[in-house]
């Protein structure tokens, strides 16, 4: 079987239509939102409306029965547009209502997926905590159950889309055994007595708005205890596998952004009479920029690829998340390098793209539990 690295006419659809959505519906938006750290609600109920929240999803579940491909399409011409709406976007459409398409009951599914489809709901997912980081089964939060469901304790920390969710999911201990049965998701509705939100202030994806989560004593009834039972800590796993692939698209769309910029800042800077892009030293930096997000893209896609053949392994989700986003932050600070003093003004968006690139070498497991991943893969302890 010969070799395809072309995209469907299906795919160039999809990259057509949400390059143009996210052109003119998306960044008259940027500058504002950037400025007040305020995420524009409305764009939850657009995306709804062009299916843009369901990609991922079945026809049959209401979404729009698309694969990983198109989803990874979406997330890189967002990204080129404004990183902090996409990530906003991929905290809600893959880690905020994933497990519960996987796991809920038919119940939890019309109640909480389908509006979150339409961008009637917005979700979060309530995972990482002030003392664990990355190292899920450290987590403190406990669940404990009573008459009529659970009661929640801990905390929960840089939860994207925490202060604008309607719901969140939940992870907790629900057994004290540092056991894969012992970790439990709960959909927890919003507001909610015992969850006190306080809204972070951020150098990066400013305008993705981002959580400090208390929570004391808080009531979860046993019909929210995703799909009815305990020991879902392998959704958990399944869904940041697949999302790693997802959050390289991400750092594929910045990388392009930043590049895209600094190109068109080359052709049309003068100095001596030239174009800047035409010295030794601006050029080679533009073309290490172009070979870089070349490779990267290539990785991605073939990333996604695994997830929708069902072969895509942890140690090949931790490369392409590793590979896309270490390239965006190089790319970007190339960028800023190339502008000069420009670079640093906002008017240019390389700054705020730069910014935004750290995000992915440090959230969605760090650049150093990539590698840890990885030198597992090859028989090393790490």
């Amino acid at each position: 079987m010969a070799l395809d690295f072309s995209f469907s006419p299906e795919h160039e659809a999809v990259r057509d239509m949400v390059r143009r959505f996210a052109q003119e519906k998306m960044a008259p938006l940027v500058n504002e939102a950037e400025e007040n750290e305020v995420f524009p609600r409305e764009l939850f109920r657009q995306w709804g409306e062009l299916g843009l929240l369901g990609v991922r999803y079945p026809q049959a579940d209401g979404g729009s029965g698309m694969d990983k491909l198109a989803d990874c399409i979406i997330r890189e011409e967002m990204s080129v547009v404004c990183q902090a709406f996409a990530s906003s976007w991929s905290a809600h459409t893959h880690l905020g209502i994933w497990p519960i398409w996987r796991a809920g009951t038919p119940e939890q599914k019309e109640r909480f997926f389908r509006p979150a489809l339409t961008g009637h709901k917005i979700s979060a997912f309530g995972l990482s905590e002030p003392d664990g980081g990355s190292n899920i089964r450290a987590l403190r939060t406990r669940a404990v159950k009573v008459e009529g469901g659970w009661r929640l304790t801990g905390s929960k920390l840089y939860i994207t889309n925490a202060p604008i969710a309607d719901f969140m999911l939940v992870a907790a201990r629900t057994d004290p055994a540092l056991t894969m049965d012992a970790i439990s998701l709960f959909i927890v509705e919003l507001p909610n007595p015992g969850f006190v939100i306080t809204k972070l202030k951020k150098e990066s994806v400013r305008s993705s708005e981002t959580g400090l989560i208390h929570i004391d004593d808080a009531f979860v009834p046993d019909d929210c205890l995703l799909g009815a039972r305990t020991g879902t800590y392998p959704v958990i796993l399944d869904s940041l596998a697949e999302n790693r692939v997802g959050v390289a698209a991400n750092a594929l769309g910045m990388a392009r952004a930043a590049f895209e910029a600094a190109s068109r800042y080359a052709n049309d800077r003068l100095v001596a009479g030239k174009r800047i892009g035409d010295y030794q030293a601006i050029g080679h930096k533009l073309a290490d920029m172009a070979a870089d997000i070349e490779a990267a893209r290539w990785l991605v896609y073939h990333g996604a690829w695994q997830v929708d053949q069902g072969t895509l392994d942890s140690a090949m989700a931790s490369k392409v998340k590793l590979v896309a986003s270490e390239t965006a932050v190089r790319v970007s600070e190339n960028a800023i390098r190339i502008l000069g003093g420009a670079g640093i003004m906002r008017e240019y968006p390389v700054g705020r793209i730069h910014r935004d690139t750290l995000l992915y070498v440090i959230g969605e497991g760090t650049s150093e539990i990539q590698r840890n991943i990885i030198a597992r893969s090859l028989g090393f302890k790490s």
